[in-house]
């Protein structure tokens, strides 16, 4: 990565990043977020610079963008902001802790974040501007959509469907050729042993459908 970064949104899901980048000693020009009594501070040594859009005072081809909004359930805010600076012409980083471990074959789209400890195994594909977050495992040919967010510690077994805009939560498990639909969630320490449609919760050991997500 030449470019610079600015990382959008002041949060914790930010200064895990603040320290991916830094490990790959990618320069950081600071943080936005849209709290205003943000800005002006420090996040690990890094100045809040303003509102969101302090990125526009930078032509497109000067800089990247790192996505740092996080999620502990399906959270439109994530997409809302990948869609926006993508229409005005700007490019998102994708960001890969060094202690990853990532099969040569993965593919991983635009703004894809991949965090400390993950694994992703031979014919994975990850999603623009997905999250596959802390110690998360995906074995063979798992298909992960856009802004979707693999929480810490789930695992996926080999060819599980993610779709785009869905919640994994923290240290669920999905076996083996499941497929979740869009803009589900999963709940945390959740078994997922049947297919999930789209705007659906589910919770639970074996895993059963709740609420329909709005």
């Amino acid at each position: 990565m030449n470019h610079s970064v600015i990382i959008l949104g002041a949060g914790g899901h930010a200064k895990v990043l603040v320290d991916s980048l830094r490990l790959q000693s990618i320069k950081l020009l600071g943080i936005t977020d849209s709290d205003p009594n943000k800005k002006g501070q420090l996040l690990l040594g890094v100045p809040v610079m303003g509102n969101d859009e302090e990125v526009m005072k930078y032509p497109v081809e000067t800089i990247c963008l790192v996505n740092g909004v996080g999620s502990v359930r399906v959270n439109p805010r994530r997409r809302q902001l990948f869609e926006h600076f993508k229409s005005k012409g700007y490019q998102f980083a994708s960001v890969v802790h060094p202690s990853a471990i990532i099969a040569t074959d993965a593919v991983l789209s635009e703004g894809a974040q991949i965090m400390a400890g993950a694994i992703i195994q031979t014919g994975c594909r990850i999603g623009a501007n997905a999250v596959i977050n802390t110690g998360a495992i995906m074995d063979h040919d798992c298909h992960i959509g856009d802004h979707a967010h693999i929480a810490p510690g789930a695992t996926l077994s080999g060819g599980v469907r993610i779709g785009n805009n869905t919640h994994i939560g923290t240290g669920a498990t999905i076996i083996q050729g499941i497929q979740i639909g869009r803009n589900s969630l999963v709940a945390a320490g959740a078994v997922v042993i049947r297919d999930v449609p789209d705007d659906m919760t589910v919770a639970g050991v074996p895993a059963k459908e709740g609420i329909k997500q709005k």
